[in-house]
């Protein structure tokens, strides 16, 4: 076997931004190496070991449809620290042999592979996983299956299919077919994935031409059987439950696991729901070793983090060093070295605005109480941002009544707002707020008579009305400056017929006052200065970067401009209808009261 040294690499702070480089340290690489699998197809993995390694070493591993080279950087980092790194392609990516189908293949193969890299004589036995994403779900997958060498896992924003992706709250994303797209083949297709211009010019065409989600594969030039056979499973069923741990599966894990996810993170319903199903059926031992880092970060930035995201610029201390912060995490739970100071509790995350980490027991210790704010208004003027409803904390100065919208989901006009450009300050951006008066609600709250700490999951309990068998609903929680600026909070979204389940269709009763509980917004931090306000968007969802709901009660998916139905939305607020948001406040500004 012929190895090469090729690797230099720097090291840096676990926290901050200052990066120490020492001198260069080189690691050994092998291409091409086979593994193995039960069925008799091969994986081909990039192998990197300590230059001159001499002795067995625990192993990391790590599964990747992106094409194994992309791990390049983070393999070589941890060989030159001690650890063999085989950076493997999934079946049917890359170089490896077989069909690929997404989620389907990682738990078998994942355990094969773990199971062959322990026996080989570089491997003491003791096997982690490693990666990001898709490359966190590979984890979740594998450990399902409890492979006997598998010794630590620490998936970051791992997917969950079914509940982040390709859906979230039942309704289909067409980012799903340009993430086919992109791996489909063998090879990675990295520049049309990166376009992102092209794909919303793409999208928008669909969306000004009302055509049906189901067709989108063929209109986008890549029929996908695997994308129909997502679209045929349009809520929580026995089909997205097969890709996912059991109880039993999860009552079974006894390894150190360190979760990762980011306050802006699109995988983090994914991330929390693997971590507290873990937490709900793994013994007190196993749930004692599983821990939880929740930064300010979007999607990317829990690998790579970075100070400004989407318009937000965060303070030095959530720029965590993910390499080092792994390494420890490696060194301890492998090699049985000191555990990370950066784990000092189970459960690690980032108060925005005050620009520190905070640490708790758990991630319900967090919250310490609910401020329960009332829906209000007068004469129902609540359809715009200068013409605002209230939230309001005494219950009895609401007055009895409802406000209105009307939605017609053959009105485009949103996409002159939702374009590609936003993206840079979509957080900060209050152009939608605006260009939408008169199509949604919106809610302000009296100004904070003191700095405050929102620390948490909102809920809004609503009552709705509405004159047709289904619709969608969107709400997003913003933090209003005394200056007027605006930075996003949390979102939910919710779609009528599963109003009571999410794994049952119930369509409305048209003209029936309901309950709608929206129970699923992404966890925030982050402390509201004096004389800021929470602001409250309910509304359409109406967007070309959404699966769009023409209101018939027919198959969305299938659903086309033929059957738009306007809907009037009444959202009631009454003594007997008490619509509230019930906003997180942190333990340590409950304890103070």
């Amino acid at each position: 076997m012929c190895w090469a040294v090729v690797f230099v690499l720097a090291a840096s702070n676990a926290i901050g931004t200052e990066v120490a480089r020492p001198e260069p340290a080189l690691a050994d690489f092998q291409w091409g190496t086979k593994i193995p699998l039960r069925d008799g197809v091969e994986l081909q993995a990039m192998l990197y070991r300590p230059a001159g390694q001499s002795s067995p070493l625990p192993c990391l591993l790590t599964l990747t449809p992106y094409t194994a080279q992309a791990e390049h950087e983070a393999a070589a980092h941890f060989a030159t620290h001690g650890y063999v790194f085989a950076a493997v392609d999934v079946r049917g990516r890359g170089n490896s042999g077989g069909e690929f189908s997404p989620f389907r293949q990682e738990a078998q193969d994942g355990y094969d592979a773990v199971e062959w890299l322990a026996r080989q004589p570089y491997c003491n036995g003791r096997v982690g996983m490693w990666g990001a994403s898709y490359l966190g779900y590979t984890q979740w997958a594998t450990a399902k299956e409890s492979p006997p060498h598998l010794a630590s896992i620490a998936p970051t924003a791992p997917v969950q299919p079914g509940l982040d992706f390709p859906l979230r709250s039942n309704m289909f994303r067409p980012y799903a077919m340009r993430w086919l797209t992109f791996v489909s083949g063998h090879t990675a297709q990295e520049t049309m994935f990166g376009d992102l211009a092209w794909w919303a010019r793409r999208f928008r065409q669909g969306f000004d031409a009302h055509a049906p989600m189901v067709t989108l594969d063929v209109r986008l030039g890549n029929p996908s059987p695997i994308f129909r056979e997502w679209v045929a499973h349009p809520h929580q069923d026995a089909y997205w439950d097969s890709l996912r741990p059991t109880e039993q599966q999860y009552a079974r894990m006894d390894l150190p696991i360190l979760t990762i996810t980011g306050q802006y993170d699109a995988d983090q319903p994914g991330a929390l729901a693997y971590y507290r199903s873990h937490r709900a059926h793994a013994s007190a031992p196993a749930r004692s070793r599983h821990y939880l880092v929740i930064g300010p970060w979007d999607h990317a930035g829990t690998a790579e983090p970075r100070a400004q995201i989407r318009g937000l610029t965060f303070g030095p201390r959530s720029l965590v060093d993910m390499n080092a912060l792994h390494r420890e995490w490696y060194d301890w739970t492998l090699k049985n070295g000191p555990k990370p100071a950066f784990l000092e509790k189970p459960v690690a995350y980032y108060v925005a605005g005050l620009e520190q980490w905070r640490h708790a027991d758990s991630l319900e210790a967090i919250t310490g109480a609910q401020r329960v704010l009332y829906l209000a208004s007068g004469g129902g003027r609540a359809n715009g941002a200068f013409a605002s409803g209230d939230l309001v904390a005494d219950a009895s100065v609401v007055r009895g009544g409802s406000d209105r919208y009307r939605y017609d989901p053959l009105d485009v006009s949103s996409a002159d707002v939702d374009v590609v450009e936003a993206t840079d300050r979509e957080l900060i951006d209050q152009r939608r707020v605006l260009a939408d008066r008169g199509k949604h609600l919106v809610y302000h709250s009296e100004p904070f008579a003191e700095d405050t700490e929102i620390s948490g999951f909102f809920k809004l309990d609503a009552w709705i009305a509405i004159d047709q068998a289904d619709t969608d609903f969107a709400v997003g929680i913003y933090a209003i400056a005394p200056d007027g600026s605006s930075v996003l909070l949390s979102s939910d979204r919710l779609r009528a017929r599963y109003r009571e389940s999410a794994r049952e269709a119930r369509f409305a009763v048209p003209g029936k006052i309901e309950r709608y509980t929206f129970d699923g917004f992404t966890f925030t931090s982050r402390v509201l200065g004096k004389g800021s306000r929470l602001r409250t968007v309910i509304g359409p969802v109406n967007s070309l970067h959404a699966e769009k709901n023409y209101n018939s009660g027919g198959i969305v998916a299938e659903e086309s401009g033929k059957d738009a139905r306007t809907v009037t939305v009444n959202l009631y607020h009454d003594r007997e209808h008490a619509s509230a948001l019930y906003v997180p406040l942190a333990r340590s500004v409950a304890d103070a009261r």
